[in-house]
């Protein structure tokens, strides 16, 4: 077996690859990374990131988001999401657009990975995973950066916040709100509580 055989029984399909991942199967890596994307066995993403496409019926399917993002922050603390999810909370928010943002603790900034764009946000903390509750925290957090009217979508995020659990929503919004953020459902939540009593 020679020496890029080596490396390449050790790619797995659908794994991205940091060059110092591959340099521990190869003693020539910058010349066998050459010819694997070449051969189109390896797909460059990024400088000193790659992929190892998972065959389909269809073709060679891209790695999905998660691994590209884990591999080029070397973290798997992160949560990725797009102002399209604000669509779903039914607060009249109904824009598309083109952008994939990445919360996590170590990178800022736009970045291109295997033709897709990400923008890296570095916060100190994030929850784990998306709920509605984040998603109106992170909609009010953005608000001046969507296409739609502010006003009338902070009216109806209003509403939406005496709909949804208010403890995870006081708590998302403490820990990962801006302060306007803060104050507005603390506001919104105490205005609830007088129209409940």
């Amino acid at each position: 077996m020679n020496k890029l055989d080596v490396l390449r029984k050790h790619l797995k399909p659908g794994v991205v690859y940091r060059r110092e991942d591959l340099a521990r199967w190869s003693t020539a890596v910058d010349r066998h990374i050459k010819e694997l994307v070449a051969s189109g066995e390896l797909v460059k993403l990024a400088p000193g990131l790659y992929s190892h496409p998972k065959q389909t019926a269809f073709g060679k399917a891209p790695a999905d988001n998660a691994s590209v993002v884990a591999a080029f922050l070397k973290d798997d603390r992160f949560l990725i999401t797009s102002p399209n999810a604000y669509n779903t909370l039914g607060v009249g928010a109904t824009q598309l657009y083109n952008e994939t943002v990445v919360y996590n603790h170590k990178r800022h900034g736009h970045f291109t990975l295997g033709g897709r764009s990400f923008e890296f946000r570095r916060r100190p903390s994030f929850p784990k995973k998306i709920s509605v509750e984040f998603l109106l925290v992170d909609l009010v957090n953005n608000i001046e950066q969507l296409a739609e009217d502010g006003a009338a979508l902070l009216s109806r995020v209003k509403e939406k916040a005496r709909q949804v659990n208010r403890t995870a929503l006081r708590q998302i919004a403490h820990e990962f709100g801006r302060v306007r953020t803060r104050k507005f459902f603390d506001a919104a939540m105490m205005e609830g509580t007088r129209h409940a009593g």
